[in-house]
Formats: structure tokens, C-alpha cells, sequence
């Protein structure tokens, strides 16, 4: 006896049986049951929904004599009758599948309207099923077009396809239309675990849920592959196996991964996808089981109630995962996740894009400022050129604690200020746990260490330190439109970035670097700049900033902080850009042949025409 696959042997014969279109269902049987029937029925969905069996099902529905030969039109047709056992042996006279896809010419669907014209011969409808029909010519629609619109009271369309964007819309408005949906793989998992109780087949959660996931919404697919999985594994569907059979990845790796991305551990990474490598684990699927993780990572932040921890094995580990991974790189990564599967088919080599689709995250991975008090800090007083050792100690000076500071806005309070041992001036910084003072870079390179450099600690003074927003109202009061508000060290900063850009030392992000930054105070050897933005705050751009100050005679390290900025070039530039257009809009209006010409003949001058030269 030969062996029936399981997608032919468990496909449903009644609507009761279908699964995960329960909108088609209903909407059919209460036409059914109303005998409310349209002439022409169009299934659309991806393959393995059940378009071909829902087709056959309303064949059988309208053709059902019952078991004693007296039924009429039936939402629940017997299965025992003449007509239901030969529709679904494939021999009832009255129904006729046509595959166009091999039939698509207009010869063909001739050749099928030339039946409509004789009436049943055995059943209640001539039911023609047109499968794929999307694949016929233009010549063959318009060919069927007017027996579609009117055909006679005993014959009913079936349409079915996968592409319905392919089929014209003079056929699409002679049709009922019914989106059968990709199914769940929650659906596909509860049906495959009743397959295989009626088959006596041992089978574990965690490989129906890899089977289900693997269908793609496909219940055919799901089948298939239950039916490879069964043969694979002699008889068992056990998580490893069918992991194996799949090519999935295990999702130790997946965790490793994740973990090793949300503490910047670069070397993980790159091993982790080595092993992959080793073992021959798909690329595609580790990014697809990433992206799988993070979205109920995702959804555990924000709402820890809808994670369903009995379901699912593996919750423990996503909610650690989810509590060390900020919110804002679980978006990223997962964006990151999923336009890295288009990658992978570029690239020479899928792990060398899987792992460039990683490390991305490390190279755009947001940098957090450590948060710091200035409680009972110790200021360590170091020279920066000179290595610290036995023979050289460290003189340290504790900094008493200052009083809570009163609440304030974001930026207004003054920052902390330590007093430069060289010029007097007062250099703001943001971090008081740790401050090394070096000499300036003359004395460094000629290994003079200034006198008196130790003992001059008594000269820093610690204030109250800034506070950052922690409501929205704070935040937003901080968001004020941008005002400028000159300064002296405006005025030198400003000189000195138009040089910069006038000798084109600076350009792309370094030139705005300059231009949105304020300096807020300079030493010798230090200058401290404030920016708006944090993205404007990254290593390279300032480095190559400080390289081309150095190229223009100001041989300094720069450090820059985010915060208020109330004058920046990029402000002092509109400003004066401002004031050019204004004094060129003055001449025009108060020139006389110009108001003349606005009194006498009413002219008016076009906004924006007025261009300062």
C-alpha cells in the first residue's frame, strides 16, 4: 500500500476542518445557509493557505445530495454522497479544475467556455476552477470576460492565485474576492501537534514551534516538512534533529551574541560567528532568530505583562537580556538585523557579512557619559607626560563636599571649575572624580616638571555640579529656541573657525564640529567646547579638529561636553546673514522710484526676491 503524505492525507474536507481562515469560513457558510451565492468567487493568498480546498469544499457544498440522496445546498456537505466522494476523488463530472499555469492561452479557456453551455450533467453546478489564474494572457481574459459577467444560473467561477496584482481589474470587479491570510505559527503548531497524535508520533514543543516558524505561514509547507522531519528522525521529532534538518541556529548562539553586543565585547562577536562558521549554521537564520529575540526583548521593556513565560523556554534568558540592553540598541540592533539579511547575498562570503551586519552595532553603538558626583571626591594632581611610579608619589587633596545645590534648570547652574595652575583662568570640566594636570606641551617636551606643581591644589575650587533633565517638562524647557548671546571667547572662536574654513583645514563633520560648537574656556594647553547635539561629540571628529587648530599655531588638546550652546559660529554667521538681508530689504523699500511704483500702480515687491549681494 502506498504511503500518503500528510498534506494530502489531512486535507480538510469541510469547513469545520479548515484552519486559520476563519473570516473566509464564516462569511461562506452564511452565504451557504442563506443561499445568498455569487456567480464568481476569487481566493487570493500565498501558497498552502487552502485556496484549492476551500474551492473543492464550496464544490462539494453546492453539489451535496446528502446520505440519503434528498440534501439540498449545504454549508456542512456529508463526504458520503456521490458527488462528495467524487469531488474529492477528482472525478465528478460537473468540476472541472484548470491549471493556468500550463493552460494560459486563449485556446484553452475556449475550450472550457465551450461546457458552459450545456448543463449539469450529474450535479446541482458546473463549478470551473481556474487555479493561477493570474498566469493567463490578456488575449484569454478578455476571451472569458462576458461569461464571467453573465454566465447561466448553473455555473459558478472559482478563481484562485497567488499574485493578484497580475489580474485585471475588469475580471477583479466580476468577482467576490476573499484573502485567505498567512497563518500563525502558533495555528500551524496546535495543528501539527493533532497531526501527529492521530499519526502516534513523539514529537517535542520546541521542534513543532521550529517546524512552524519554518512554514512561513504556509500550512502545506508545515506538513511537508513534518513529513522530512519524521523521515529524518526515524520516526521522532526531537529539537536537535529537526534544528539540524533545518539549518537553524541554536539560540545559545543568538544569546551569546546579543549578550556580547550589549557589553561591546568585539572578540565574542567575531568567535561566536567563527563556530558558526564551523558548523555550518546559516547566516540568515542566526539573523532571523536575532531579530525574533529582540522583538520580545522589545516587548518585554515595555510591557512585561503580554510576555507569555510558560510558553516560551527561553523567557529568562530575554528578560536578563532585556534588563542589560538598553531600548534604544534593541531598536537598532533589530533594525540592524533585519536590513543585514539583504546584505548577506552581496557579499563574497555570508559570515564575513554576518559579521560586518554585527559589528555594525558596535560602530554605531550609542555612547553613554558616566554618571558621577562630586561626593568627597579625591583630585589626584599627576603630570601627564611623566609615568607614575614608586619614586614619584601621588599627591592627592581631598575636596570637601559642597552643599546640595538648589534645583535649577537644565544648564543654568554654573559647572565645575578648577583653576589653572598656569593662567589663573577657571576651566569648567565635567568630571571632578579624576582630574590629571598636565604642563603645558613645551615644558613636557623639554621633561621640566613647573615648580611648585603639587603644591598649587589648594587652588581648585569645586562648585555645585550640573544637573541633567529628569522630566520632560525639564527637557523640554532646555529645548529653547536658539538665541545668540555674544561672548569674548565667542568672538576669538568664531575668528578662529572661519580661518580654519577659509584655509579649507576643516570640511564635512569636523567643519560642523567647529561651527555648532561654543568655547567655553581655554587654557594653554586645554580648550573646552560645548555642543547641542551628541552626535556632533565623536572621537575622530575631534581629534581631527584638534590637528588642524595645531596646523593653525594653537598646539591644544580640546574637550567637549554637551550642553546649552549660546554662541557658536553657525549662530553668529546667520546672524550676520540676517542683518545683510535686512539692511538690503531697507534700500529697496526706501528707495522713491520703488514706493512710487508701490502708490501709484500698487506693485508689490516678491517675498524673497531681495538678495544681499
Amino acid at each position: 500500500m502506498s504511503y500518503l503524505v500528510l498534506a494530502r492525507k489531512y486535507r480538510p474536507r469541510n469547513f469545520t476542518e479548515m484552519v486559520g481562515q476563519d473570516h473566509v469560513v464564516q462569511a461562506l457558510t452564511n452565504a451557504l445557509t442563506t443561499q445568498r451565492l455569487h456567480h464568481a468567487y476569487l481566493f487570493t493568498g500565498t501558497r498552502g493557505v487552502g485556496k484549492t480546498t476551500v474551492s473543492r469544499i464550496l464544490a462539494k457544498s453546492l453539489n451535496c445530495q446528502g446520505p440519503d440522496g434528498n440534501g439540498g445546498i449545504t454549508a456542512t456537505p456529508c463526504g458520503v454522497c456521490a458527488a462528495c466522494s467524487d469531488i474529492d476523488s477528482g472525478r465528478f463530472v460537473d468540476y472541472t479544475e484548470l491549471d493556468a499555469a500550463s493552460n494560459r492561452g486563449v485556446d484553452e479557456v475556449q475550450a472550457l467556455l465551450e461546457q458552459a453551455v450545456y448543463k449539469p450533467v450529474q450535479g446541482r453546478f458546473k463549478v470551473f476552477m481556474i487555479d493561477e489564474v493570474h498566469m493567463l494572457t490578456n488575449t484569454a481574459f478578455n476571451a472569458m470576460l462576458k461569461t464571467l459577467e453573465e454566465p447561466p444560473e448553473y455555473l459558478k467561477f472559482v478563481l484562485a492565485t497567488t499574485d493578484p496584482q497580475k489580474v485585471p481589474v475588469t475580471v477583479l470587479s466580476r468577482c467576490l474576492q476573499f484573502n485567505l491570510r498567512p497563518m500563525a505559527p502558533e495555528t500551524i503548531r496546535e495543528h501539527l501537534s493533532k497531526v501527529l497524535a492521530d499519526e502516534q508520533v513523539g514529537s517535542e514543543v520546541q521542534a513543532l514551534r521550529l517546524l512552524a516558524r519554518a512554514a512561513r505561514g504556509s500550512m502545506r509547507d508545515a506538513l511537508s516538512l513534518t513529513d522530512q522531519a519524521i523521515a529524518f528522525g526515524s520516526g521522532q521529532l526531537l529539537e536537535a534533529t529537526v534544528r539540524q534538518m533545518l539549518g537553524s541556529v541554536d539560540r545559545s548562539y543568538v544569546f551569546r551574541l546579543i549578550e556580547a553586543l550589549a557589553v561591546g565585547d568585539g572578540k565574542t562577536v567575531v568567535d561566536t560567528v567563527e563556530s558558526l562558521r564551523l558548523n555550518g549554521l546559516s547566516s540568515a537564520s542566526t539573523l532571523e532568530e536575532m531579530a525574533t529575540i529582540l522583538q520580545r526583548m522589545a516587548i518585554h521593556q515595555t510591557v512585561a505583562s503580554a510576555v507569555d513565560d510558560d510558553s516560551d523556554p527561553d523567557a529568562m534568558e530575554t528578560a536578563r537580556l532585556a534588563a542589560a540592553m538598553p531600548a534604544d540598541e534593541i531598536q537598532l540592533l533589530y533594525s540592524i538585523c533585519l536590513h543585514g539579511r539583504a546584505d548577506l547575498g552581496l557579499a563574497p562570503d555570508e559570515y564575513a557579512a554576518l559579521t560586518m551586519v554585527l559589528l555594525r552595532l558596535l560602530a554605531f553603538k550609542p555612547r553613554t557619559a558616566e554618571k558621577k558626583t562630586l561626593s568627597d571626591a579625591t583630585v589626584k594632581l599627576v603630570p601627564a607626560s611623566l609615568p607614575v611610579t614608586p619614586s614619584q608619589p601621588v599627591q592627592s587633596v581631598r575636596v570637601p563636599t559642597p552643599a546640595p545645590p538648589k534645583p535649577v534648570q537644565p544648564w543654568e547652574d554654573e559647572p565645575i571649575a578648577v583653576r589653572s595652575v598656569r593662567s589663573g583662568q577657571q576651566i569648567p570640566v565635567r568630571d571632578a572624580d579624576s582630574i590629571a594636570v598636565s604642563p603645558p606641551d613645551h615644558e613636557q617636551k623639554r621633561g621640566q616638571t613647573p615648580a611648585g606643581y603639587a603644591q598649587t591644589a589648594t587652588q581648585l575650587v569645586a562648585v555645585p555640579v550640573r544637573r541633567q533633565a529628569e522630566t520632560r517638562a525639564d527637557a523640554a524647557a532646555s529645548q529653547a529656541p536658539a538665541v545668540l548671546v555674544p561672548t569674548e571667547e565667542g568672538d576669538f572662536w568664531h575668528a578662529t573657525v572661519q580661518q580654519l574654513i577659509a584655509a579649507e583645514s576643516v570640511n564635512a563633520l569636523v567643519r560642523e564640529l567647529a561651527l555648532q560648537s561654543q568655547l567655553i574656556a581655554r587654557d594653554t594647553d586645554q580648550w573646552l567646547l560645548r555642543v547641542e547635539r551628541e552626535s556632533l561629540n565623536q572621537p575622530a571628529s575631534r581629534d581631527r579638529l584638534s590637528v588642524a587648530l595645531q596646523q593653525a599655531g594653537y598646539p591644544v588638546r580640546l574637550a567637549v561636553e554637551v550642553g546649552r550652546v549660546t554662541d557658536c559660529p553657525a549662530r553668529r554667521n546667520g546672524a550676520a546673514a540676517a542683518e545683510k538681508q535686512l539692511a538690503a530689504e531697507k534700500i529697496i523699500f526706501d528707495d522713491p522710484f520703488v514706493q512710487a511704483m508701490m502708490r501709484d500702480f500698487g506693485a508689490k515687491i516678491v517675498p524673497g526676491s531681495i538678495k544681499p549681494m
